[in-house]
């Protein structure tokens, strides 16, 4: 027979045993985790997180489902990851749902600042002023854009979206241009506005914009910004007269705020892993977006800065939305 001593130490090992592998990392998930998209499927959110869900599911032994809840410019599905409390509940967001909401809404139902968990900023991407094909390029194109008046509409994928505040930016800096706003579920949803007619221009991410702009369907007027990669033959805006508009549209992963230490700590190590893995980074740049993966910390940064940028945005114009 063991002494007592041997088989109490034998017990209280096992039982620490236990207790580190229930609180480290590789305990977390327990079950399928899934993620919400504010936005239509074959959007670019929801691209991007479909790109992530696989290879994530495969490191975490659990099915990475994704869920699109359209709607709110994205904020139906960022309040109900703000309000998940299974801890296997995350989202894909953009900019706005992050930096510019709670400026926008005065009764957005979360709190960027408290409700949530930043993961890592996963994707970035220029915004392309596409128009329909049979209008001018260039600084005509703005000739033929004042002369439209408010007889001139544009499309975003929401009120408060970067597209939406860019294309705001976009008239300060054009005397003259006063299209107005359609806001749509998404930018597929755009791009079929464009297409019937009811828009006449619209700042879209490149994924979604040059499969119809390389088809002849859609004209690209130029970049907010400068020069990218992602699209080498669209001039930047500056070419056509309209500068300092500098704005890019981006996708970030969050978690509710109580999400527990041990799934931060697990998707803080295997996210940005997966998202500069060269074969996801050919994966977003073949959907026009261009692979990131941050720490948790460069989410945070980036989101500061931003939110200055389109706060002031916001103040210039005078945006408001009830």
């Amino acid at each position: 027979m063991k002494p007592f001593a041997s088989v109490f130490s034998a017990v209280f090992l096992a039982t620490c045993a236990q207790s580190a592998a229930a609180a480290s990392p590789a305990a977390w998930p327990s079950k399928p985790v899934r993620i919400l998209v504010g936005f239509p499927g074959g959007s670019t959110p929801d691209m991007a997180a479909r790109t992530l869900a696989e290879p994530l599911s495969r490191v975490l032994g659990q099915p990475v489902v994704i869920e699109n809840k359209p709607g709110a410019s994205g904020n139906i599905a960022a309040d109900q990851v703000a309000k998940a409390t299974d801890d296997h509940t995350l989202g894909v967001v953009i900019n706005g749902n992050l930096t510019s909401a709670k400026l926008l809404y005065p009764k957005l139902p979360y709190d960027p600042a408290k409700d949530f968990t930043p993961i890592s900023l996963l994707a970035t991407a220029p915004l392309v002023l596409v128009a329909p094909a049979n209008e001018p390029g260039g600084a005509d194109f703005f000739t033929a854009a004042r002369q439209g008046g408010a007889q001139w509409n544009y499309g975003s994928v929401g009120n408060g979206s970067v597209a939406h505040l860019g294309m705001e930016l976009l008239k300060s800096r054009v005397p003259g241009l006063t299209p107005v706003h359609v806001p749509f579920a998404g930018n597929p949803q755009v791009v079929t506005a464009m297409l019937g007619g009811q828009i006449q221009m619209a700042l879209i991410p490149p994924g979604v914009a040059m499969p119809h702009v390389r088809a002849g369907k859609l004209k690209a007027i130029g970049l907010a910004g400068g020069r990218s990669s992602l699209v080498p033959e669209v001039p930047p805006l500056a070419d056509a007269g309209v500068t300092k508009l500098n704005l890019e549209v981006w996708t970030a992963l969050i978690g509710p705020a109580n999400l527990s230490k041990a799934a931060q700590a697990r998707l803080a190590q295997e996210v940005p892993r997966i998202i500069r893995d060269a074969d996801t980074r050919q994966k977003l740049f073949n959907q026009g977006w261009q692979a990131v993966g941050t720490s948790p910390d460069g989410l945070k940064s980036r989101v500061k800065d931003e939110a200055a940028i389109l706060g002031g945005i916001i103040q210039s114009r005078g945006i408001k939305i009830e």
